[in-house]
């Protein structure tokens, strides 16, 4: 389901949003469970907010997708989309499954390798790489650059031509295909800044393979992200298939595609994208042309392995609305200020948990209109210190967070289910590290 289209859903209660997510678990005495781990226990040494990830669910989700591929007979890699959560422990838990990364920056480029996954595993997307981050690439023997446009091409050629280097290029193709998802993250449509029109593609990847520092490899789509229905993904494919056999036509090389990412999570109690049903829209369309394939899942993998924890610092009667006003805000998890993401919102008491509901506005404490979790949400009367969970927050929750309101960023763990265990991977930022690289210079004159 589309962030566009959600708002037309009715809203599920508290036994459908835990239905629908098997990793948690609601007990009498120690609450709300995330792979058999208390909430709860977690707060209270870290206190709120903070960041919880289950490393058992995110191995089972990727075992998940990496069974349907092979199911489906395709070579195809696992590339982890780094933005949607960069934390090391989540890379490197990735990258010791077997996942490839990739990413779309220096510093994505650089955590990747710092967690451990090799080079011959990472590919470079995004529309606006510099001279110095396709030095590094290069430098390091990446598996393949996704090339957007004609200007990006002719950069990289320069590059690679100082360097010495053939640089394995992919030209992204837009497709124009619309995936019927939101449209701030909507990126296969003509008009979009992503990738170069189909038009101009066949032309383009003759003329890579003319060029000194270039070997064209293949080609590369990716139409959105948060996607549920294969249709779009079908008529992607089908365009790139076309454009793989005419270019083998005209003698080309294309060993090569990746087909992006994009999978759709349900964030409601609404059927997510299923692995199966993605890998048979790539079988069906791309599966009898011999090619290497790659995808760059991010959203299906994380986003459901992760909750944001947050404490009512108080509730707000402003008739006839009931505010509930949390610790954590729009500097830690921006999705609803930004898109008007919907977040399921769970009590970590079982005792809350049961309480009649009635419709509250959830709020942040940003000096920001615009900082809603959630308006109209059925919650029981929550008091000062009672702490809920914000479901779904492992993608695009933490790595887009800032300091706004001078704000520090909050703590990070990780439980594991097949242990029982769980750790901090990251403390919580002080204030004195809000400003430690600021300077203040005298009266300048």
């Amino acid at each position: 389901m589309s962030i566009s289209t959600a708002l037309a859903v009715p809203e599920p209660g508290f036994a459908a949003l835990m239905a629908a997510r098997p990793h948690l678990a609601m007990d009498a005495m120690a609450g709300l469970l995330f792979e058999g781990v208390p909430l709860a226990a977690i707060a209270d040494a870290l206190g709120t907010p903070v960041w919880v990830y289950g490393a058992a669910t995110m191995r089972g989700r990727y075992h998940a997708l990496r069974a349907a591929l092979d199911a489906a007979g395709l070579d195809a890699g696992v590339h982890y989309a780094v933005k949607a959560n960069d934390h090391l422990a989540v890379l490197a838990l990735f990258g010791a499954e077997g996942a490839g990364a990739d990413v779309v920056s220096e510093g994505e480029l650089r955590r990747a390798h710092a967690a451990g996954i090799p080079a011959r595993r990472i590919v470079f997307s995004g529309v606006g790489k510099t001279l110095g981050e396709i030095r590094l690439a290069l430098a390091e023997g990446i598996a393949q650059i996704n090339i957007e446009s004609a200007e990006e091409l002719a950069m990289v050629s320069a590059v690679a031509t100082a360097m010495d280097r053939r640089a394995p290029v992919a030209l992204r193709v837009n497709p124009d295909v619309d995936a019927g998802t939101h449209p701030k993250i909507a990126t296969g449509r003509a008009g979009d800044k992503f990738g170069i029109p189909y038009g101009d593609a066949a032309a383009l990847y003759a003329h890579a393979a003319t060029l000194p520092g270039i070997a064209p490899v293949g080609l590369a789509v990716h139409i959105g992200s948060q996607i549920t229905a294969m249709a779009p993904y079908r008529a992607a494919y089908g365009r790139i298939a076309e454009l793989v056999r005419s270019l083998r036509a005209q003698g080309l090389v294309v060993a090569r595609v990746d087909c992006g990412g994009g999978l759709g999570i349900g964030y409601r109690d609404e059927p997510a994208a299923a692995p199966a049903a993605f890998a048979g829209a790539i079988r069906a369309t791309l599966g009898d042309l011999g090619l290497r394939l790659m995808i760059e899942p991010g959203r299906w993998l994380v986003g459901p392995a992760g909750v944001l924890l947050a404490s009512v610092v108080l509730v707000k009667q402003a008739r006839p609305r009931r505010f509930v006003v949390l610790d954590a805000a729009m500097n830690d998890l921006l999705r609803p200020a930004l898109y008007g993401a919907w977040h399921g919102i769970v009590p970590l008491s079982a005792v809350d948990a049961a309480a009649p509901a009635s419709p509250a506005e959830i709020a942040g404490p940003v000096c920001e209109s615009g900082d809603i979790f959630a308006t109209d949400r059925a919650l029981p009367p929550l008091e000062a210190g009672a702490r809920v969970a914000i479901l779904d927050a492992g993608a695009y929750g933490a790595v887009m967070s800032s300091t706004y309101n001078a704000r520090p960023l909050a703590p990070q763990a990780l439980v594991d289910g097949d242990t029982g265990a769980w750790r901090t991977i990251r403390v919580r930022q002080s204030h004195a590290e809000l400003w430690a690289g600021e300077l203040m210079p005298g009266r300048v004159a």
